[in-house]
């Protein structure tokens, strides 16, 4: 029996465990750390079909998570934790814990004629050829992501 496997997932599996809780963050993963242009730029790979790297987690239930409580059920990420609480915060609109443990929302901005990401800056939050949110248009049915 392999003590491990390697599987490829689209982005709306990750992001479908994210929302329903199975993706956890073991205490001993540093805070978000990445600029919103980082953010960008991951978003803006995935638009495109770049590879962004593997994505490693582990069924451990005895793993102590974040919030204290343990890993029980619960795909723990060894690897990719920028990357999972990037797309957490860019395409589901969710806030991330800074490292001086602030909450705060990334906008990450959509020009879909140019399809062009950019951060959110009020010149582009002005201009309609722009929409200033892309976690208000990913969606399943949208078929985005």
């Amino acid at each position: 029996m392999p003590k491990y496997s390697v599987n490829q997932y689209p982005v709306s599996s990750i992001l479908t465990w994210i929302q329903d809780g199975e993706i956890a963050v073991p205490e001993i993963q540093r805070p978000f750390v990445w600029s919103t242009a980082q953010v960008r730029d991951l978003i803006d790979s995935l638009y495109r079909g770049y590879p962004i790297g593997y994505i490693i987690t582990w069924k451990n239930p005895d793993v102590r998570l974040k919030d204290g409580s343990r890993a029980v059920g619960k795909k723990v990420v060894i690897d990719g934790q920028q990357r999972i609480i990037a797309m957490r915060a860019a395409l589901l609109g969710l806030p991330v814990v800074t490292k001086e443990y602030k909450e705060e929302r990334i906008y990450i901005a959509f020009h879909p004629v140019k399809e062009e990401f950019a951060t959110l800056t009020p010149a582009i939050e002005k201009d309609p050829s722009w929409i200033s949110d892309i976690s208000t248009i990913v969606s399943k049915e949208t078929g985005l992501f």
